[in-house]
């Protein structure tokens, strides 16, 4: 290859990647709750959060589908195998899989340079959580902090947290597969407890997603 060239190929790769650095985004989670949780990220793995502890990561510019949720009631090895009441991934302490149902999800996509985000309760709900922009100049925030754990309907209740329906029944009364259903009361608690939280239906978006600038940062707090 001439020299040309390879300055040439150099300079495109360093555009590339500043353009990719500037659009990453950082999330960074912080535990308030009193016991301790062990936060979940796809992509980002896993880790343990005391009271008043935070974990950073960065996902990568373009990032379609990430998620990051609480895990509770969790014992792991030194391997980082283990086993969790709530949210656990497969039995690891570094989350390659999304978590088991129930638990309250955190949701972030990048897409032409908008990042989208939401707090969804389409996996039921463990843990109220906080997420909200911390940079560039964005302020809409969206929470989860109703007591769905204590007032749970019992057909829905878990050990740990309180199930979506459609994880019970799987029906599409309570899934909504044929995307042509209506609220139920099961669906009406949810939204009464969080009004801002995504719960599974359609028509949900325009009022439970919210938009920044990409590669805007973000901050995640469980028991705001």
């Amino acid at each position: 290859m001439s020299s040309s060239k390879s300055i040439t190929l150099s300079i495109f790769l360093l555009i590339a990647l500043s353009l990719a650095y500037a659009n990453a985004t950082t999330f960074t989670i912080q535990n308030n709750c009193s016991y301790t949780v062990w936060a979940a990220a796809i992509p980002g793995g896993g880790y343990r959060l005391d009271r008043g502890q935070t974990w950073t990561i960065n996902v990568a510019a373009g990032t379609k589908g990430a998620r990051i949720w609480a895990r509770t009631g969790c014992n792991f090895d030194g391997g980082g195998r283990g086993r969790c009441e709530t949210g656990d991934c497969k039995g690891q302490l570094q989350c390659q899989d999304y978590g088991t149902p129930p638990n309250t999800l955190v949701e972030y996509a990048q897409l032409n340079n908008l990042d989208f985000f939401d707090i969804s309760l389409v996996d039921g709900f463990n843990v109220p959580v906080e997420f909200s922009p911390n940079s560039g100049g964005c302020t809409r925030k969206t929470r989860c902090t109703g007591d769905i754990n204590g007032q749970c309907p019992k057909q829905l209740r878990a050990s740990g947290g309180c199930n979506n329906p459609c994880t019970v029944f799987k029906t599409d009364q309570y899934c909504c597969y044929s995307g042509n259903c209506e609220p139920t009361n099961f669906s009406r608690f949810f939204k009464q407890m969080c009004p801002d939280a995504y719960y599974g239906y359609s028509n949900d978006d325009q009022t439970s997603t919210l938009t920044c600038p990409g590669g805007t940062n973000y901050k995640v707090v469980f028991c705001p």
